[in-house]
């Protein structure tokens, strides 16, 4: 998805010398994604600019619309991130410049590496009527940030059921069990499905930061009510999570190593320095090869909104 917002954000990890067990509230903000989709926007967040190398999170829906009237996100350019999108319900047509076409089903992941530079679109296929899912934003660390861009989906997750749970591992290492995604940081995403009331204790890396943010119906985290309107934040340093939820919940986590670097997001941007930004926009506004094309999609493109005067850095 694009970034609908065009306030700048320098992002960074808050202090990786956060008190253990300390914890704290994220209140989520609502914009529109193409014509008619309202999102809720965890990441970035004034409270939070970052949750290890993840720098965005939108949850989408659940919502139900008529045929012909879901998402339709034109083309539009992403530099120096991955893109992660997890679908609990509807379906989504990606096409990318890289040549990439591949519809999305609930339970699957699609990870787009922009690395230097590359342009998607994402569309509702005309006879879909609904929509629920969650797409983020992994910053790439120096090392990789101008890799050659490319696509991967992935139709499976590993799962572990225990404790009235279903576990997906999307992200990283949990419960003994290990995602097939490829990253660059060290991180963590795992879906939360009750199937039945749940209340236990989860075992968390004290190195990591974690944001949980609830998908379906509240939740409790180490006692702090997790609703549908906030996103609760364990900080560096603790060791344990105590989870509760009622049955048909659902909640997201993430997680990782407070990331390398402070980082530029602006727009659909994840640059270093202000200028990188500037020659980016400037490229997508001229055709640059750099973000090819993608000939399949009969709209518009995105046109790319101006560059604040000042950004602020985040990490």
């Amino acid at each position: 998805m694009t970034n609908t917002t065009t306030d700048s954000v320098s992002q960074s990890s808050d202090c990786p010398l956060a008190k253990p067990n300390s914890i704290k509230e994220v209140h989520l903000r609502s914009a529109i994604v193409g014509t008619s989709t309202t999102i809720k926007r965890a990441l970035p967040s004034k409270d939070k600019r970052m949750i290890g190398a993840w720098c965005f999170l939108d949850h989408a829906g659940p919502v139900q619309f008529a045929p012909n009237d879901g998402m339709d996100v034109g083309p539009h350019p992403h530099i120096g991130l991955q893109t992660f999108t997890w679908m609990i319900e509807g379906t989504v047509m990606h096409h990318d410049s890289v040549g990439s076409e591949q519809l999305i089903r609930p339970k699957q992941v699609n990870l787009m590496t922009a690395g230097h530079g590359i342009s998607h679109t994402e569309v509702t296929p005309s006879t879909e009527t609904g929509l629920h899912a969650a797409q983020l934003w992994i910053a790439l660390p120096e090392a990789h940030r101008h890799m050659a861009p490319k696509f991967e989906h992935y139709p499976e997750l590993p799962t572990i059921e225990q404790d009235g749970a279903i576990f997906s591992v999307l992200v990283g290492d949990f419960l003994g069990t290990t995602s097939p995604l490829q990253v660059y940081s060290k991180m963590l995403g795992v879906d939360v499905e009750a199937v039945d009331d749940v209340e236990v204790i989860l075992d968390l890396n004290p190195e990591f930061e974690y944001g949980l943010l609830a998908m379906e119906a509240d939740a409790e985290i180490n006692g702090h009510a997790l609703t549908q309107d906030n996103m609760v934040v364990l900080e560096v340093g603790n060791e344990k999570m105590h989870l509760k939820m009622k049955k048909d919940a659902r909640v997201l986590l993430i997680g990782g190593e407070p990331f390398e670097s402070e980082i530029l997001l602006w727009w659909n941007f994840v640059a270093r320095t202000t200028e990188e930004m500037k020659e980016a926009r400037q490229q997508w506004i001229d055709h640059d090869a750099r973000f090819g094309e993608i000939p399949s999609y009969q709209g518009k493109r995105l046109i790319a909104p101006e560059i604040p005067d000042q950004m602020r850095a985040s990490k």
